[in-house]
């Protein structure tokens, strides 16, 4: 109940910040003002967060067993489960928002990578009509797939530093320029970000260096040992993907709508930022912490 408590309040107080600007927004775009419902927007934000954080796997199952079950006294007028679906698209943009309050600081240190977020069985792409015209055909290293990529930077810490979905055909390098902006000193990747342009680039106009390894039929370069030790650690940034897809449930195949996609994949991830022990650079080359190098 504390962390309940704990996470309500810092929803509450953010979003009692971001809504007048929010109805101003809506305003200027010709658009009226949310309507007054029994449950706040911020209710709904904790709600959604909390399903990701104490792992239950369908929304449904999770709203009617722990919230109109268990959790009656905490939120007192919670309103019926088709109810709050349809109060659900209110929350997107406070998400959006929210995510972006509990991105980490960067370190000088940062790894970038993406994954696939499937949202059907190969079997079933001709079928597939939820996001026909936006999901498509990718191939991950671990064969093809149908849906979006998630490409994520974090620190050494395990914390995001900037998220970005795409269609799963993209090609990883595509959203580097704009998700390395407010970024500096090294970013480390896989092959898939080797490119001359993207690196020229990236001298230019930013101060982040990017280091990849290299294939075989390139020359071999010389890197500082250090930098060649956080390059050998990359396998932290698919850690923190593992813990997105299998503790926050980032990924299924369940989506009945593009809105559900959304706020499932969005909730997920501040799940994640919630989380207080993350996976972490430690002890290496011989630091305590890899931030001090």
């Amino acid at each position: 109940m504390d962390n309940l408590t704990e996470l309500y309040c810092d929803i509450d107080d953010f979003y009692q910040q971001f809504k007048p600007e929010f109805e101003a927004n809506l305003i200027a775009n010709g658009r009226r003002r949310l309507r007054p419902c029994q449950i706040s927007v911020a209710e709904i934000m904790t709600v959604l967060i909390l399903f990701h954080q104490l792992r239950y796997r369908q929304l449904k199952a999770f709203y009617y067993h722990h919230m109109l079950g268990m959790m009656k006294g905490a939120f007192p007028n919670l309103p019926s489960y088709s109810r709050f679906i349809e109060l659900i698209p209110r929350s997107i943009m406070p998400l959006c928002a929210y995510l972006q309050s509990m991105m980490g600081d960067c370190t000088g240190i940062s790894y970038i990578d993406s994954t696939k977020i499937a949202v059907c069985h190969n079997k079933r792409i001709y079928r597939h009509k939820v996001f026909h015209g936006m999901a498509q055909r990718g191939k991950s290293s671990m064969g093809w797939f149908y849906g979006f990529k998630l490409h994520a930077i974090i620190n050494h810490k395990g914390e995001l530093l900037a998220v970005k979905v795409t269609a799963g055909n993209t090609d990883d390098r595509a959203p580097v320029k704009e998700m390395t902006k407010p970024l500096f000193g090294k970013l480390f990747g896989d092959r898939g970000y080797i490119s001359k342009a993207l690196n020229d680039w990236l001298s230019q106009n930013s101060d982040t260096t990017l280091i990849t390894k290299l294939r075989k039929n390139m020359k071999e370069q010389v890197l500082d040992p250090v930098d060649k030790t956080l390059l050998n650690h990359r396998s932290l940034v698919e850690t923190v993907f593992d813990e997105l897809k299998n503790l926050c449930q980032i990924e299924h195949s369940r989506h009945r709508s593009v809105t559900g996609f959304i706020t499932n994949l969005l909730s997920g991830l501040i799940a994640y930022c919630w989380f207080p022990y993350k996976p972490t650079l430690k002890n290496v080359a011989g630091f305590k912490e890899v931030g001090e190098i």
